[in-house]
């Protein structure tokens, strides 16, 4: 009789956005031998440094993406002008902890994009629902609370974790619901790996601190010029109305449809805002994550 394979370890950081889960990251790195496989799904962008928090790492002449003496994947990986799916981010995750693994590390995935560390750890299948054109085109007509509203009704259990700011994502969740005339498929909660979750969930007045000093940090590095940039090198503003949060709000206020101040009071409490019900959000979904071993910090 052949004995199992022990499947590979996994240690897994989550948390709402602010709440410190990079450095984290590192510290378990540094400790136990690990490198990191960043999992935000705009953090693959090249160029969405500011807007994303993305740590100021740099790649060595090997290509390897360092921060503070740790590897990590994940980091400008693709361009922003093309979309960068969960399926892809999927087939790459899987590549990256097997690489990791292979060097005699430990995978430590850490990032705040939930669908994505779930469908890497996860037995996951996506919907075949290939793009339907004429759909999108019919989608894109309505507003982002139109369609929200449209997916509660269709699929009230995708709406209750969606950004509900997000057309990309709004569009395709629509799309996969209208066509196969069924809900979007649910995670199978097995896993080809040995996970060890880590979260981290400071209290609400802590976090809320953390959001807005972050807002104000990434306004004083030049997050508004980053915007401008990104669409000087060709980005529509509608693509980059597509990411959500800071590029959605900068953009809206680089096309002079918030308020026009220089360093606008209007725009930091927009975004503010719109962070605080992203945690929740974020934070919905993980409590449904039982194996999560929570901290304060």
């Amino acid at each position: 009789m052949t004995q199992k394979q022990p499947l590979q370890k996994l240690v897994i950081i989550v948390g709402p956005t602010s709440s410190g889960k990079s450095e984290l990251a590192v510290k378990v790195a540094k400790k136990i031998g690990g490198a990191v496989l960043s999992s935000d799904s705009r953090q693959v962008y090249r160029g969405m440094d500011i807007g994303t928090g993305k740590i100021t790492g740099k790649f060595d002449v090997r290509g390897r993406y360092m921060y503070k003496g740790i590897r990590h994947y994940g980091i400008d990986i693709a361009s922003p002008t093309r979309q960068y799916s969960v399926a892809q981010f999927q087939k790459y995750g899987r590549k990256a902890i097997a690489d990791i693994a292979k060097q005699g590390l430990v995978p430590i995935i850490c990032g705040g994009t939930a669908q994505w560390i779930d469908a890497v750890v996860y037995e996951q299948e996506f919907p075949k629902v290939r793009p339907n054109a004429v759909l999108r085109k019919k989608l894109e007509r309505l507003s982002t609370a139109e369609m929200f509203a449209t997916l509660q009704k269709l699929d009230p259990d995708r709406a209750a974790d969606i950004d509900r700011y997000n057309p990309h994502r709004l569009i395709r969740a629509l799309e996969i619901v209208m066509t196969s005339g069924k809900p979007v498929p649910r995670l199978k909660q097995t896993s080809p790996y040995d996970c060890k979750w880590l979260g981290i969930n400071p209290p609400a007045e802590v976090l809320q601190k953390k959001i807005s000093q972050r807002l104000k940090q990434r306004l004083r590095q030049g997050m508004l010029k980053e915007v401008a940039l990104l669409h000087k090198k060709g980005l529509s503003w509608k693509r980059l109305e597509q990411f959500g949060l800071e590029y959605r709000f900068c953009a809206l206020h680089l096309q002079s449809k918030l308020a026009t101040d220089e360093m606008t009071k209007e725009l930091f409490e927009q975004l503010f805002r719109a962070h605080i019900q992203y945690t929740k959000r974020q934070m919905t979904w993980w409590k449904r994550n039982k194996n999560i071993q929570w901290s304060l910090e």
